[in-house]
């Protein structure tokens, strides 16, 4: 891999994914293309990791409410002995939810590590997985608008949208747009269906990265400019896809992005076939 070709997956990378259009999927599709060994995806774990740090700059305020709240919740229960949170505390509630929502993501990606591994070289699995995601995202078009809230966020609406972000596992899932969607049919509003999303992708993306981070560390055949290049405009771009997500999300037109998925599946479906 040369810089360049880092530097377009990092592209990719940042891009697809914040928004829904699954960027195992889009990256499958690009390294095909490039003719990318298989032993070169590996590279896909330092990418993710410049979307997080973008994902930290985004969310900083989000981050740091909650982590503030979590040592005030710790510090009552020391001084008190009691361990029940206060209602009012939406932050604490936040950083709740987001723990009971990494727990199934965690399950399924240690039961199905290997096998989505094995998948990621196959174009047409996910190609067929982006038009799956197509169909998801465009049926949140009929979603109607909702004040529902953190504070009525359930901890089976948390389990749920876990799930449903393990499930993405599979290349051309999008995690975010599987996600998203779920809490919308879940009878989120858009602003919060979105804000859990990407604060819950944080444990899923730490927890992959550290599985991984062994057969890193032996990939010593790329060059560590490459990497850090990819890192590095995979964060930049996911910046500001991020911005121009929220954007949409508040506007609740999510489906915009349905047919640009299902054409891009079937292209791959297309590309893998001949």
């Amino acid at each position: 891999m040369n810089i360049f070709q880092a530097i377009i997956l990092g592209i990719v990378q940042g891009l697809a994914e914040f928004l829904p259009v699954s960027s195992s999927g889009h990256l499958v599709l690009i390294q095909h293309l490039f003719g990318l060994t298989e032993a070169e995806l590996l590279f896909d774990v330092l990418l993710h990791l410049g979307t997080l740090v973008a994902v930290f700059i985004f969310f900083r305020q989000d981050i740091s409410a909650m982590i503030l709240s979590v040592l005030r919740y710790c510090k009552m229960v020391f001084k008190t002995g009691s361990f029940s949170p206060p209602n009012e505390d939406s932050d604490l509630r936040l950083a709740l939810l987001i723990i009971i929502g990494s727990i199934p993501t965690a399950i399924i990606g240690l039961l199905f590590r290997k096998i989505a591994d094995q998948l990621f070289s196959s174009v047409l699995i996910s190609g067929s997985m982006l038009i799956l995601t197509g169909i998801i995202l465009f049926f949140t078009r009929f979603v109607k608008s909702s004040t529902k809230d953190v504070s009525l966020f359930s901890i089976k609406d948390s389990l749920l949208i876990g799930i449903s972000q393990g499930l993405a596992i599979m290349p051309g899932l999008s995690r975010s747009g599987t996600t998203m969607a779920t809490g919308l049919f879940l009878g989120l509003n858009h602003e919060t269906a979105a804000r859990y999303s990407f604060l819950l992708s944080i444990p899923a993306i730490l927890g992959a990265s550290l599985l991984s981070f062994g057969d890193l560390a032996g990939n010593t055949h790329i060059p560590l400019t490459a990497y850090l290049a990819g890192a590095l405009i995979a964060c930049i771009t996911g910046y500001l896809a991020l911005k121009f997500l929220f954007y949409i999300v508040k506007k609740g037109r999510l489906h915009y992005f349905s047919p640009y998925c299902v054409i891009i599946g079937i292209i791959s479906l297309i590309i893998g076939l001949y």
